[in-house]
């Protein structure tokens, strides 16, 4: 199995513009990546079956994000799913993974207000789940909490700009850091959070031109979403880059595929075979 799988990969590399064939990625490996200039390719993934497809088709990072409380769940924010919801789909993502570097959320409520709550619910997404990192939001004010969980050994991605987990807050997903009170704001933590031990920051739905000048400014790699190219990697949510739902479109979004159409024909042609009798023919039976 690992070796059919690693062999797709290695096609896939050779295709692309890829420098280094890693048949694992770590951290390093990322701080690599962006000190050669080698894009770096992430995408959220909630269960096993997508993990592994989007694994071996060469993805770098894999996001088991709280995004899974909106396109798993229903749910309009980030905001209900809990730490339990997490680790669960951070461990059916794990079994999956033989290659990309999985990194978890820290959900809403379990890292704001206290940094040993903070450490507490770190460990247990490592071990219960396996994964290889968190990732959680904020600059200044959660210096503490991500200066724990690094102390405990535990590699933490940082996560500037639009913060879902903050949209009561802020009240509106519009783009963050037009004002440069709040753009210099988020370049002094985006080097706080380097200086600190995080690994790497994903920016969300801020000004390309700002987007850049922090990728310039520390040696973390720069994921964006909304954010432009001029950054060290990008990232999606996995259910709207294949088009599975047509309600959420951002000019940020490309969708690679209309899943949403396609599986929708697909039932409706089961449907009419079941009902028509034609499906299960003499041939799909026993």
């Amino acid at each position: 199995m690992g070796k059919k799988r690693n062999t797709i990969f290695e096609k896939n590399v050779s295709m692309s513009s890829a420098k280094k064939n890693y048949t694992r990625i770590t951290t390093k490996s990322l701080t690599e990546m962006k000190a050669n200039g080698e894009k770096i390719a992430m995408l959220t993934a909630y269960d096993y079956t997508l993990a592994g497809i989007v694994d071996q088709a060469g993805i770098d990072i894999i996001l088991v994000g709280d995004s899974a409380s909106n396109v798993m769940a229903g749910h309009e924010t980030t905001l209900p799913i809990t730490l339990d919801q997490m680790i669960y789909h951070a461990s059916s993502v794990v079994r999956a993974v033989e290659r990309a570097l999985v990194v978890v959320d820290l959900p809403f409520g379990t890292y704001q207000a206290d940094s040993k709550e903070a450490l507490r619910s770190a460990l247990r997404i490592m071990k219960e789940s396996g994964a290889h990192a968190v990732k959680l939001e904020g600059g200044k004010e959660v210096k503490e909490s991500i200066e724990r969980i690094l102390k405990a050994g535990i590699p933490v991605m940082g996560h500037l700009g639009l913060t879902p987990q903050s949209i009561y807050k802020f009240g509106t997903y519009t783009v963050r850091a037009r004002e440069e009170e709040e753009a210099q704001q988020l370049i002094t933590d985006a080097q706080m959070l380097e200086q600190i031990g995080c690994f790497g920051v994903v920016l969300e739905k801020i000004p390309a031109t700002l987007a850049h000048k922090v990728a310039q400014k520390i040696a973390i790699p720069v994921i964006g979403i909304g954010a432009g190219n001029q950054v060290d990697g990008q990232v999606l949510v996995l259910h709207d880059m294949l088009g599975m739902s047509k309600e959420f479109s951002p000019r940020f979004l490309r969708r690679y595929l209309d899943l949403n159409t396609s599986i929708s024909e697909a039932v409706q042609s089961y449907t009419t075979d079941v009902k028509k009798g034609d499906f299960p023919n003499e041939k799909e039976q026993y």
